[in-house]
């Protein structure tokens, strides 16, 4: 029989207090490790005095993105280790049932996606897009993804792994589940903007509720590496966190932000109902499981 995700979220030690503890010593092993990395190659003169402040820059796409990435990587690390000492369960559990396929299915699809609302935006403003290929942006792009597989895995890891199996033991309930981990989710990126934080709500909710359907993460991750791949290095819109980058093409279009918004909470609902109707397009071989 395969396993549901409710039976992944049951392994181990579950005490409400342990979720507490187990946050702050993933948080803190990743900020710690983290810090007294960048301090030392500062002061080992192997690094640029300015490090910390390229990291924060996608104009210095080389640190922000290889920073990003190993700071997310860490919070992998963290979370591992602080789910198998407060926990006791393996990592592995937080991922589920893996498939390489449904990694690939989910990737595919989304950047179908993408490409089609990048279309409609384009007839609706054309005068908003321009071309920003260069030289420079084959390495850029080796670079990006690098950084942003490690960056999307982390918040698939925590979000549609870690949280959502400890809301789905709390409340039992999938869809329940789904909108209180796409509300926490959201709350997440409202430093980018009132736009994009509803829009992650929306994503966040889909992206919970698929991951408990497929019992795992990886249909989740290749979605969310697709989102994320896109936007920081095909079309770079003037209004995102990647602003900024050299990536393919540029995107200038803030009159569009409410209307992206909801171009792509359609895609995301639109999507939901297709793999509700068709499970096998996720790549997993069964069918999707409930809770």
């Amino acid at each position: 029989m395969a396993q549901s995700y409710l039976d992944y979220a049951r392994r181990g030690s579950n005490a409400p207090w342990r979720y507490g503890v187990a946050t702050l010593m993933a948080l803190g092993i990743a900020f710690v490790v983290f810090s007294v990395a960048v301090l030392g190659l500062i002061s080992a003169h192997l690094v640029p005095a300015d490090l910390t402040d390229q990291m924060v820059k996608p104009t210095r796409p080389v640190a922000f993105f290889l920073a990003n990435g190993a700071l997310f990587g860490l919070l992998i690390l963290g979370l591992a280790l602080a789910v198998r000492v407060c926990h006791h369960k393996r990592a592995l559990d937080l991922v589920g049932e893996w498939s390489w396929r449904a990694v690939a299915n989910g990737f595919a699809i989304w950047l179908g996606v993408l490409a089609l609302a990048t279309l409609a935006d384009f007839a609706v403003s054309p005068k908003g897009f321009s071309v920003t290929a260069s030289p420079a942006t084959l390495p850029f792009a080796a670079i990006a993804l690098a950084g942003l597989a490690v960056q999307t895995f982390a918040e698939e890891y925590v979000f549609r792994g870690y949280v959502t199996q400890g809301l789905l033991l709390l409340t039992k309930r999938p869809l329940v589940t789904s909108v209180l981990s796409g509300l926490l989710f959201g709350s997440m990126h409202i430093p980018n903007g009132w736009p994009q934080a509803a829009s992650a709500v929306v994503s966040g909710i889909v992206l919970a509720w698929l991951a408990i359907r497929t019992r795992s993460i990886a249909f989740t991750w290749g979605l969310h590496f697709a989102n994320n791949s896109f936007a920081g290095i095909v079309v770079v819109s003037g209004g995102d966190v990647f602003n900024g980058a050299p990536g393919l093409f540029a995107q200038n279009t803030p009159h569009l932000q409410w209307w992206d918004m909801a171009l792509g909470s359609l895609a995301y609902v639109a999507l939901a109902l297709v793999l509700a109707r068709w499970p096998a397009l996720t790549g997993f071989r069964t069918r999707a499981a409930g809770a």
